[in-house]
């Protein structure tokens, strides 16, 4: 991957496809998303390989490269952040882009006006890297907190599906309502003033989702897809 730094006239014809999804399976979130995401797909938490750090994220799909919620690359539900800035990154010297990104579309949207001056979509753009930028840290202190008290439980997932196969999803952590029911009453109290139980209602609720995703996976089987 070769960064150029954005410039209004290097770039003045770069469009972007915004509703280009690609073929993440699994897109970070932070927690002023886990409302909205959680209507349309699972949430859950994994950790990064080098650091083994938590994160959450947005559960679309089964298999690696595989994003099952996509018509034609396509996302229709909630646009996390993370998707939303997909091929434009934030360096120590400004903003950068991918130009290699499949984001990057001659159907797309301009990222700039004939003027020179920022279109809708690169505010748009630029409105997510800020999501994310002022979010990070808030979520790394809701897992901070969620570990301080021992909320987060590995979850088993075993899919079977009607060709005979199965599937084993590996490596994903859920909070546990178990554990939470059992906190004192003054630990129950803090996350209710943290606003944090609102976030772990619409987590744990988000796992039915894996359902569809099940059954979507299942009837492109049956497809022969």
């Amino acid at each position: 991957m070769a960064l150029e730094l954005l410039e209004r006239t290097r770039h003045s014809g770069l469009r972007i496809d915004i509703g280009n999804a690609g073929d993440r399976h699994f897109v970070q979130l932070v927690v002023d998303e886990f409302l909205p995401a959680s209507l349309d797909y699972p949430i859950l938490f994994t950790k990064h390989p080098q650091s083994g750090a938590f994160y959450p994220g947005a559960v679309m799909g089964l298999e690696a490269g595989r994003n099952l919620l996509t018509q034609g690359g396509r996302l229709s539900g909630y646009r996390p952040a993370d998707l939303v800035r997909q091929g434009v990154f934030l360096t120590a010297d400004g903003i950068a882009v991918d130009p290699e990104d499949p984001v990057w579309s001659p159907a797309g949207d301009p990222l700039f006006d004939p003027q020179g001056e920022a279109t809708a979509a690169l505010k748009r753009v630029q409105a997510a890297m800020h999501m994310l930028k002022t979010g990070l840290p808030e979520t790394e202190a809701f897992i901070a907190r969620l570990l301080a008290n021992q909320l987060l439980e590995p979850i088993d997932i075993a899919l079977d599906f009607d060709d005979g196969g199965r599937l084993r999803l590996n490596g994903l952590y859920s909070i546990s309502l178990d554990r939470l029911h059992a906190l004192s009453d003054a630990a129950a109290l803090a996350f209710f003033r943290q606003g944090d139980l609102q976030l772990i209602y619409a987590q744990t609720n988000s796992v039915r989702h894996l359902r569809r995703l099940a059954a979507i996976r299942n009837a492109r089987l049956l497809e022969g897809q």
